[in-house]
């Protein structure tokens, strides 16, 4: 038998877990069009993002064999849990490419019920769906039983201050089968403007027995602590405050990082970019990461034109050298 100093060291429990699949933390990088691959999600991983969401897919890719789906799909093993994210605004549409998705691995499928953006939205997906309630009750619904991996759903309050359905919504993924809520605290008229509001995010935590998952409003180490006392949710979702900031899942702030640690990241960062999608693609996909790595770095106009434009990796690391130090 091992001596008590001997004994068997067994990981700490999970912050919660999504059906059978625990979840070890409580900060989760948002799931982003055009940021949330998978050389950002795994970088975000290392700094402690406790699953990776997927940027969100169009159903009708996957069920069109869309190639450009199977990057999105791409994921390492350490980053699992990792959550496919769909969306459309058709049940059929929604069970068709959840099965076909569900062959790639995921762990979890999520349904977006939260995009602002017109060509989402307007067609009655992502934060249109808030305003068909019975539609999005057969969705959840029917995905949760055909699929042998937990559902869980990214919606938003409403779809402007008239039509503040949050609680609505929520009782109906859960009593449906959904099996984890993330909450933007913001209606889809909002966007991303005007301020979270984090009481009905506290509402929602309060109403249902599904973890919950906060999102709005996170810039700093101290905004993860006040959102979390202040609504008691299960975790913390961070999503532009994130970009040029991976360190915030460490919770750390940005200015707290000395250079010599931004510079290796953003060396890491860029690597892994041009391995993924190319030298050329990769290069110019990364500029907007390296804009925002760099905000807090003083550039002459001369020298953000030169970073914005080469087209030599070689040049934009040499670059990056010269301005971090």
């Amino acid at each position: 038998m091992p001596s008590s100093a001997q004994a068997l060291q067994f990981p700490s429990p999970p912050a919660f877990s999504v059906g059978t699949i625990p979840v070890f933390g409580d900060l989760i990088l948002s799931p982003m069009e055009g940021f949330s691959d998978m050389p950002f999600r795994s970088i975000c991983r290392e700094q402690g993002s406790a699953m990776s969401y997927t940027e969100f897919i169009n159903a009708l890719d996957v069920i069109q064999g869309n190639p450009h789906v199977l990057k999105k799909l791409t994921f390492l093993t350490a980053e699992r849990p990792v959550v496919f994210q769909i969306f459309d605004n058709e049940p059929a549409r929604l069970l068709e490419a959840a099965l076909r998705l569900q062959e790639f691995g995921p762990d979890i499928i999520d349904v977006n019920m939260g995009c602002s953006v017109r060509r989402v939205s307007g067609r009655g997906a992502g934060a249109g769906l808030l305003r068909t309630p019975v539609k999005a009750a057969r969705i959840v619904r029917t995905l949760s039983r055909e699929l042998e991996v937990p559902l869980s759903a990214k919606i938003r309050l409403g779809w402007d201050d008239e039509a503040r359905n949050y609680c609505l919504i929520a009782r109906i993924i859960e009593e449906n089968g959904g099996a984890l809520i993330a909450v933007h605290g913001r209606t889809k008229a909002q966007g991303y403007g005007g301020q979270a509001d984090w009481d009905a995010i506290g509402e929602i935590k309060q109403a249902i027995s599904i973890p919950v998952i906060g999102n709005g409003d996170v810039r700093t180490v101290a905004d993860i602590e006040r959102l979390k006392t202040h609504t008691a949710c299960d975790g913390i979702m961070i999503g532009r405050a994130a970009v040029g900031n991976p360190w915030i899942f460490a919770r750390r702030d940005r200015e707290h990082v000395p250079p010599d640690e931004v510079q290796e990241m953003v060396s890491r960062h860029l690597v892994r970019m041009l391995d993924f999608y190319g030298e050329e693609r990769g290069l110019i996909l990364f500029r907007k990461h390296a804009k925002r790595y760099l905000s807090v770095c003083p550039l002459s106009s001369e020298q953000r034109y030169r970073f914005l434009t080469t087209e030599s990796p070689t040049e934009l690391a040499q670059m990056l050298d010269l301005i971090v130090q």
